[in-house]
C-alpha cells in the first residue's frame, strides 16, 4: 500500500483514505471544454462531440464549493466485500472478488445494511480532482482504456494508479452519489451537502462500465466532471467521518 495515512475497516477489509477539507472549482469549466475542443480538432476523438457540447450545461454552471474532510473508500466495493454484508451478491459482471461489485436490485440492500454513507456529489468530484482543475488528475489529455482499473488485485498496479488523495479509479464505475440527480448546477448548494428530493440519484463515470471499448468516445466517462443519472447498475465508493479519537490520520487505524 503506497505510503498515505489509511483506515482499514477490518470486517469488511475497505481501505479508507483521509481526504483534507478545502475549497475547489466544481463543475466543466471552459478550460476543460477548451481541452475537449482540443482532442476533437486533432481528430482524437472517435465520433462528433456535438452531443457531449449540448450536454455540457448538466455540469455547469462552475462554482466554488466547500468540503469538510472526510474518509472515502480507496477503490469502490469489490465482490469480497460486498459480501461482507451481502453474503448472497453474485455479479456475472466481475471476473474475480477483487473486482468492482456492481448493483442492481440488491442496492437498497446493501445501503440498508451498510454502515457508512454515499459520498455527495460534490465530495466525489472533490476528491478526483484532488487539487487539479483539469479533465483528468492526470491533465488534459485523452484518457485512454489502460487508465480504467477494475481489479484491485494487483496492488503495485493499483498504487501506481492513485491520485495525490491515494485513491484510484476515480470515472473507472458509475458510482452513485447521495444527490438526487438535477441536470445543472443552478442554485447547487456553496458547500458539499448533496441536494435532496424525489427522482434518480446521480452517478460518476463510467469508463470501465462499456469495456472493452467500441470507439464511441467512451474516455469522456473518465473526466472528472462526467455526470448522470442512474439508471441500470452502479458501483459504490462508502464515506465515513474522520476519526476524531486520533486527532490525525494514522498510517493504519481502524474505522
Amino acid at each position: 500500500m503506497a505510503d498515505r495515512p489509511a483506515w482499514r475497516h477490518v470486517p469488511s477489509g475497505v481501505v479508507f483514505r483521509v481526504v483534507p477539507g478545502g475549497t475547489f472549482r466544481m463543475g466543466l469549466s471552459d478550460a476543460e471544454l477548451d481541452a475537449v475542443r482540443a482532442i476533437e480538432r486533432a481528430d482524437d476523438a472517435d465520433d462528433d462531440l456535438e452531443a457531449f457540447f449540448a450536454g455540457a450545461d448538466r455540469a455547469r454552471p462552475v462554482r466554488e464549493v466547500r468540503v469538510g474532510p472526510f474518509l472515502i473508500a480507496r477503490h469502490p466495493l469489490t465482490v469480497a466485500q460486498a459480501r461482507h454484508w451481502l453474503p448472497d451478491y453474485e455479479d456475472s459482471f466481475a471476473e474475480s472478488e477483487s473486482s468492482t461489485a456492481r448493483f442492481e436490485d440488491d442496492l437498497d440492500d446493501l445501503l440498508g445494511a451498510l454502515p457508512f454513507r454515499l459520498p455527495s456529489e460534490a465530495e466525489w468530484e472533490y476528491a478526483a480532482r484532488a487539487g487539479t482543475t483539469t479533465l483528468t488528475f492526470r491533465g488534459d489529455g485523452k484518457p485512454d482504456e489502460g487508465q480504467v482499473l477494475d481489479d484491485f488485485a494487483d496492488e503495485e498496479r493499483t498504487a501506481a494508479a492513485e491520485n495525490a488523495f491515494g485513491l484510484v479509479a476515480m470515472g473507472s464505475a458509475n458510482e452513485i452519489c447521495a444527490d438526487v440527480w438535477i441536470p445543472h448546477f443552478m442554485d447547487a448548494p456553496v458547500d458539499a451537502r448533496p441536494r435532496t428530493g424525489d427522482g434518480p440519484r446521480v452517478v460518476r463515470g463510467g469508463g470501465g462500465d462499456l469495456y472493452p471499448w467500441q470507439g464511441c468516445d467512451e474516455w469522456l466517462l473518465l473526466l472528472s466532471a462526467t455526470r448522470d443519472a442512474f439508471q441500470d447498475f452502479t458501483a459504490l465508493r462508502p464515506v465515513a467521518p474522520v476519526p476524531t479519537s486520533q486527532g490525525h490520520a494514522g498510517r493504519r487505524g481502524n474505522t
